[in-house]
């Protein structure tokens, strides 16, 4: 009797045992499966972070070049030729119909100068670094470091001494148009923001209109 009762104890011990093993893998697999989940949550959170960095405006300063235009002293590389009778005289207003810049386009500019030459889309990789700009506008031929005589050939790679963006001079650039035409250095604020521009290089002629 006594043999029974001592291995009904053993067993009904051994099968605790085994019940409270049971609860603590679990508990110890909770335990990991909430530790996994908060790692997971971590590395999420710094991915966000990482991404909302890269999209501020510091982050993408300078690959959008559009938005980098800014106000500069006026000057004018040695040998540019004032325009005799330019459509837009100095000191008139026109409609700006380009978007070099963010809220340029339906700005109203005022002419502070008018010049003929030869203007150029251009292409290059910054050299500060930084994504390639492409298709810039817009570069004169006086602006060029040694370009011989105008208009230059599509294709054709110069270096160019223009400031108009961080990176922009002693640049070597790629030409991807050339037109002869009367360029104008405005005055205009932007119609978003309210931002003034002063002496804003280049316009073309085709990229005004008189205002109504």
């Amino acid at each position: 009797m006594k043999n029974i009762k001592k291995g009904f104890l053993l067993g009904l011990l051994a099968a605790l045992f085994l019940v409270l093993g049971a609860c603590g893998n679990n508990n110890d697999s909770e335990s990991t499966n909430e530790e996994t989940e908060n790692a997971n949550q971590e590395n999420m959170d710094t991915e966000e972070d990482s991404m909302d960095h890269s999209g501020s405006e510091e982050g993408m300063e300078g690959m959008d070049h559009s938005s980098m235009d800014m106000s500069s002293s006026g000057e004018v590389p040695e040998g540019l030729k004032e325009a005799e009778n330019p459509t837009y005289p100095v000191g008139s207003k026109a409609i700006i119909q380009s978007d070099h810049m963010e809220g340029m386009k339906g700005a109203e500019a005022t002419i502070v100068g008018a010049y003929d030459t030869t203007v150029y889309a251009i292409s290059y990789t910054p050299t500060t670094g930084g994504e390639r700009v492409t298709n810039h506008k817009w570069v004169i031929h006086e602006e060029l470091i040694d370009a011989g005589e105008a208009p230059l050939e599509p294709g054709t790679e110069v270096k160019t001494e223009a400031s108009h963006m961080e990176g922009m001079e002693d640049a070597s650039v790629e030409i991807d148009s050339a037109e002869e035409t009367t360029v104008y250095m405005v005055d205009f604020t932007t119609t978003t923001g309210g931002k003034e521009v002063k002496n804003h290089k280049w316009v073309t002629e085709s990229e005004l209109s008189p205002v109504e």
